[in-house]
């Protein structure tokens, strides 16, 4: 058949469509060898230089928020917020989380310490990170259900163990330090066995490829921590995740709005004559760097001025916080098969 080795180019107008493709996700698994690489230099030739110079966390890199933690939780916003669809079907489930999150935070925060909080949001970070990249790699492994949630949940609890370890560091004590390593490595030594065992289930070579890359999503985390390379052990998972959302939301964006723009943001980029596939980059990545930036010191003179009370982190902690939140909320059944986002999302190889 000479129909796929057409051109996009000369596809009618309707059918010209664009697909994600597993090997570009699977590519982006090349950032654990990389970091792994980069810590064995610096640790066997450059005598420690690099891990002196770089944060603890790349959380405490305002470029790191501004590049992977903070744009693609917007891009997910606007995807949600601007098609008025999208707003009608899910609008119950958002009020209906919006007032739960007030009242968990507000009520809890009078009698829940800063420490449960951290670790229930901390949980549902990891929980949100890994389920995404074990969900792709799903529909590739076709693993049967119990191997499925075996591998989800080995990595996910391994995961939050490596978390709680890297962010509470300096509030633990020696033997606390050494019962946390001892649980992750405990952890990853059985999600190693059952990925072992599991991969008899994967059918191809390509969907073992895809297993095993999750698997060292959170034994390379482990071995960078142990190592004491946290920023190195928090950046793979998190520009694997991202990476992996912009390739979502990009295309997405593109089938959805390349023949009629249905929303005023690509109404606009078409009137502009801007491409499609950096709208929501473009837009994503501005609105981060503006709110990261300027945000909180913006809110705190404005409520100085008008109320005579400053307010800190409005933005950083309020707003993305909550933007946050509720990203992990909606994406746990906005991609799933029966949702009007999988209209516009296809798979190749």
């Amino acid at each position: 058949m000479s129909a796929p080795t057409l051109s996009m180019q000369e596809l009618p107008l309707e059918t010209r469509k664009i697909a994600v493709s597993f090997r570009l996700l699977l590519g982006l698994y090349a950032i654990i060898p990389l970091c792994v690489l980069l810590q064995l230099l610096d640790s066997w030739f450059w005598q420690g230089a690099l891990q002196a110079s770089l944060p603890s966390s790349p959380t405490h890199l305002l470029l790191f928020q501004i590049i992977f933690g903070t744009p693609h939780i917007i891009a997910s916003s606007i995807l949600l917020a601007s098609n008025r669809d999208y707003l009608t079907v899910y609008q119950s489930k958002l009020l209906w989380m919006t007032a739960a999150l007030a009242v968990f935070f507000g009520v809890g925060s009078l009698f829940i310490s800063y420490r449960v909080f951290y670790v229930l949001v901390a949980a549902w970070t990891v929980y949100h990170v890994l389920k995404q990249q074990h969900g792709v790699a799903r529909g590739v492994c076709r693993l049967p259900d119990w191997a499925f949630y075996l591998l989800l949940w080995l990595s996910v609890t391994a995961g939050l163990v490596v978390y709680i370890g890297i962010f509470l560091k300096n509030s633990l004590d020696v033997q606390q330090v050494i019962w946390i390593k001892s649980i992750a490595g405990t952890l990853c030594v059985a999600l190693i066995f059952s990925a072992f065992y599991c991969q008899r289930y994967v059918s191809t070579a390509f969907g073992r490829w895809f297993l095993w890359c999750n698997v060292l999503l959170v034994l390379s985390s482990f071995y960078l921590y142990v190592q004491q390379y946290y920023f190195f052990a928090i950046l793979v998972p998190r520009l694997v995740h991202d990476a992996t959302a912009y390739i979502f939301y990009v295309t997405h964006d593109y089938n959805k709005h390349q023949q009629q723009p249905q929303n005023f943001i690509y109404r606009a980029a078409k009137y502009c004559r801007v491409s499609i596939f950096v709208v929501l980059p473009v837009l994503s990545f501005f609105l981060a760097f503006v709110l990261q930036a300027y945000g909180d010191n913006v809110v705190s003179y404005l409520t100085q001025v008008i109320f005579g009370i400053e307010i800190r982190k409005a933005i950083t902690l309020g707003l993305l916080g909550y933007l946050a939140l509720m990203h992990y909320y909606t994406e746990a059944f906005t991609w799933k098969q029966d949702s009007p986002y999988r209209q516009f999302i296809s798979f190749v190889k």
